[in-house]
């Protein structure tokens, strides 16, 4: 909460911690912006099937800008570099940065360039499927790292994700490991970046998939309890990279440092939709490490995070507020269903038949 006699920006989502709070660590998002295109239906079409959509809705979507709005929900102070097009597309994106109150004076529309785009659709069980067009987040380069470097060094947490080109994922690992800034690594999808950069993450944040893309987890089987992935993650530690957190889905996630390996479950709850879980879950973790909170509690309120996401649909407007989320990860408490869901915008509502 605000101190008395200051102020905190207040939205949807309820009110942010003061921009004086000493708590707020500062997070540098390198990040990907898409405009989602989602369609809602009962099951997956086959291969040449066609099936009809029994809703649609058009939103923010890219991992940078989902993780982004996340860190800035959770409390941190958030400057997210990106990039976008020239197009309605980027209007879109801005708009909803506005409406959470997100910074965007390090995201820059690009001439003759059209924004990300991610396809996705989303099948009654909650799961979804997503297709992605990069369009301007090509043009997060390596050079623009070179530009934001003294960014980066005022940086508590640097944080990026596998949708920018691999050459800038490397040379952002390289920055933060000259600077010694704590650098986190979504590795979502799972391009093959160089064991240099990923000896520098801390933490690696994967699932399992990308886990053994990354060389993590290779013999873990797909039933394996999820203590075979909490032993996984320990024995790369130090070898793969500094520290690695494994998200596992409806069963939680697991942690491991050099100061131990951890375990956190997730509660049950109905999942709606299950696309931005983990970039809510992502988000809020680097928000937790940037304010000194120790990695097995930072993660605690990631898996929270995650859970609440779930029982909404689309991204962002999906997310909850940093008080929900730390109600919902105090040990005395177990996450419960929300009593209902949180309310989409209206140009966002999805159709009904």
């Amino acid at each position: 909460m605000a101190a008395a006699g200051s102020s905190s920006v207040v939205g949807a989502h309820g009110a942010l911690p003061d921009a004086a709070d000493p708590r707020r660590g500062r997070v540098v998002v390198f990040g990907s912006v898409n405009v989602d295109v989602t369609s809602y239906v009962r099951s997956f079409p086959a291969p040449g099937e066609t099936v009809h959509s029994r809703g649609f809705a058009i939103g923010l979507g890219g991992k940078g800008a989902n993780q982004a709005v996340a860190a800035h929900l959770a409390g941190a102070r958030v400057e997210l570099v990106a990039r976008l097009g020239d197009d309605p597309n980027a209007s879109v994106a801005l708009g909803v940065f506005a409406r959470f109150g997100l910074p965007v004076g390090t995201v820059e529309r690009m001439p003759r360039a059209a924004t990300g785009v991610a396809q996705i659709t989303v099948a009654d069980s909650g799961e979804n499927t997503i297709v992605v067009t990069a369009g301007a987040n090509e043009l997060v380069t390596p050079e623009v790292v070179h530009d934001e470097r003294e960014r980066i060094a005022a940086a508590d947490i640097v944080l990026t994700q596998g949708e920018l080109p691999v050459a800038t994922i490397e040379r952002l690992a390289a920055e933060c490991g000259m600077r010694s800034i704590r650098f986190v690594l979504n590795l979502a999808p799972p391009v093959s970046v160089s064991t240099a950069a990923l000896a520098v993450c801390d933490p690696l944040v994967v699932n399992e998939h990308e886990a053994r893309a990354a060389g993590i987890g290779a013999a873990v089987a797909d039933d394996a309890p999820v203590e075979a992935w909490r032993d996984a993650a320990a024995a790369a530690v130090g070898t793969v990279a500094r520290s690695v957190v494994v998200t596992l889905g409806p069963a939680g996630a697991v942690a491991a440092s050099s100061e131990g390996a951890w375990v956190v479950p997730a509660s049950r709850v109905d999942a709606v939709d299950t696309t931005g879980a983990g970039d809510a879950a992502t988000g809020s973790l680097a928000a937790m490490l940037a304010e000194g909170r120790p990695l097995a509690e930072a993660l605690r309120i990631a898996v929270a995070a995650g859970t609440l996401a779930v029982q909404g649909r689309g991204t962002v407007d999906s997310y909850a507020s940093r008080a929900e989320v730390l109600a919902a990860a105090s040990p005395a408490s177990a996450v419960e269903p929300r009593p209902a869901l949180r309310p989409t915008p209206e140009s966002e509502e999805p159709a009904t038949p």
